[in-house]
C-alpha cells in the first residue's frame, strides 16, 4: 500500500476478472488487510504462475482481515452489458465484506457506485497490494468455476482456456454450439447462435 493511504485505517482493494471471457460470470473480489500486517509477495494475478497464485490465494484467505467475492451472471452481462455488469460485480464484492472499509481502491479507470469513498487506479493491481490480493482471489475463484464447468461440458476445454475466446474455444463453439452459460451478447457466441438458427 502506498504511503499516501497509510493514514486511512482500513482500505479495501477491489479487482475483477473475466470481462473478456465468452462464458460464465464476471468475478470481482474485495480484500482488506489487517492494520500494519501486509501480505508479502503479492503481484498482479496475471503475472503469477498458477502455483504461486494458489499459495498467495491461501495466504490472503488466511491472513486478511476480510475478503469477499461479488459477481454478475452471464444473463446480467447480456442484459446490461459487460461494463455495467463489471461495476455491479465490484459493488457486490464491496457490499459482501464482513467489515466496512474506510476507503476503497479499484483497479482500472472506473468506480462502482457505492457510499464509501472510492478511487480508481490505473494498473492498481501492480501498484496497490490490496488490489493485487483481490485480483488473485478473483482469478483463482473464477478459474475454479471454469474447471467445474469443464466437468459438465468437457468438449469445450474450459479448464484449458477458462472461457476466453481462444481458437480452441471458437472452434468448439462452432462444432458443439453454445451452453446455457455462454454470454449471448458477445460476438462469437451471437454469431454461433445466428449461424445455427437459434436467433
Amino acid at each position: 500500500m502506498s504511503d499516501k493511504y497509510c493514514n486511512i485505517k482500513l482500505i479495501a482493494g477491489v479487482d475483477e476478472v473475466g470481462r473478456g471471457a465468452l462464458v460464465g460470470r464476471v468475478m470481482a473480489s474485495a480484500v482488506i488487510f489487517k492494520p500494519n500486517e501486509p501480505i508479502i509477495g503479492l503481484c498482479d494475478s496475471k503475472k503469477l504462475s498458477k502455483k504461486k497464485r494458489t499459495v498467495l490465494y491461501d495466504k490472503v484467505i488466511k491472513e486478511s482481515l476480510s475478503w469477499s467475492i461479488g459477481f454478475a451472471e452471464a444473463e446480467e452481462i447480456d442484459r446490461m452489458n459487460i461494463f455495467h455488469a463489471t461495476m455491479l460485480a465490484m459493488e457486490r464484492a464491496v457490499n459482501n465484506l464482513s467489515i466496512v472499509p474506510d476507503y476503497v481502491l479499484v483497479d482500472g479507470k472506473h468506480c462502482p457506485k457505492i457510499s464509501i469513498p472510492i478511487k480508481a487506479i490505473i494498473k492498481g493491481d501492480c501498484l496497490v497490494d490490496e488490489i493485487s490480493a483481490a485480483s488473485i482471489i478473483a482469478k483463482v475463484t473464477r478459474d475454479n468455476e471454469m474447471i467445474k464447468l469443464d466437468s459438465l461440458y468437457p468438449q469445450y476445454g474450459f479448464a484449458q482456456h477458462k472461457g476466453y475466446p481462444t481458437s480452441l474455444h471458437i472452434n468448439n463453439l462452432k462444432k458443439y454450439g453454445t451452453t446455457p452459460y455462454h454470454r449471448h451478447s458477445f460476438t462469437p457466441v451471437f454469431k454461433t447462435l445466428f449461424d445455427q438458427g437459434n436467433i
